[in-house]
């Protein structure tokens, strides 16, 4: 990857991007209420539990996919792996959610005019715009190589997850910097094995994510909006 596709990829991964992904835990302040998530060692496994079974097997592969849709200028092919995204978001706030974050990272990719008119193209018209497919969207516009997108993705969502143990259960911001070390092996065999997955072994099965978010939608007292 040549230096200027690094920093347009430290760009679109960095925690300041003006999209909002503070202000979402992706269930884990529920876990944190419910006790399941207290220390750095229950983080740890909370997250790379998520991360391998969820987001790995899940949204990563779709992400992969629509890298793909964007460089061929497939709209047919985005719009699918769009629409299959969308079905799999399982409970409202988790919806709200990724169409918030896509909705803001798509007008800030217009206003900074980083796409040519054919790549512009396939998205135009598009109702809903879940983050993968913008942050696709983005990557290719920029010129990032597909396994380092890949890559900055699953960084950057690993990364709010630290970011909201460190806030929240609470830990220490040297012990959160540790537990973001220590995830890397994850997610470098996440990222390898997104890239490998057929069409019908993609899975976001996780009752147990889905009914924590269900009770997070009406937890009395909250920071973050999922």
């Amino acid at each position: 990857m040549n230096s200027r596709a690094l920093l347009h990829l430290l760009q679109l991964s960095s925690p300041s991007l003006p999209i909002g992904a503070y202000s979402y835990s992706q269930g884990l302040e529920g876990a944190i209420e419910g006790g399941l998530v207290h220390d750095a060692a229950s983080a740890r496994i909370w997250i790379e539990d998520a991360l391998r079974l969820v987001v790995g097997r899940f949204e990563a592969p779709i992400f992969v996919r629509l890298l793909q849709a964007f460089s061929g200028r497939d709209r047919v092919a985005i719009e699918h792996w769009t629409e299959c995204f969308l079905a799999a978001r399982d409970t409202a706030e988790f919806r709200a959610e990724t169409i918030q974050m896509g909705y803001s990272l798509a007008r800030l990719l217009a206003d900074l005019e980083v796409a040519d008119e054919s790549l512009s193209a396939t998205v135009a018209n598009m109702r809903d715009l879940p983050l993968p497919t913008a942050l696709a969207y983005g990557a290719v516009a920029l010129g990032v190589p597909h396994a380092e997108a890949v890559q900055g993705m699953l960084f950057s969502w690993v990364e709010n997850q630290v970011l909201v143990c460190v806030k929240s259960v609470p830990l220490g911001q040297v012990a959160g910097q540790r537990l973001l070390l220590s995830l890397a092996d994850a997610i470098e065999s996440v990222a390898r094995d997104a890239q490998e997955l057929q069409d019908d072994e993609l899975s976001n099965w996780a009752p147990a994510l889905s009914l924590n978010s269900m009770r997070h939608e009406v937890q009395y007292s909250r920071l973050y909006r999922s």
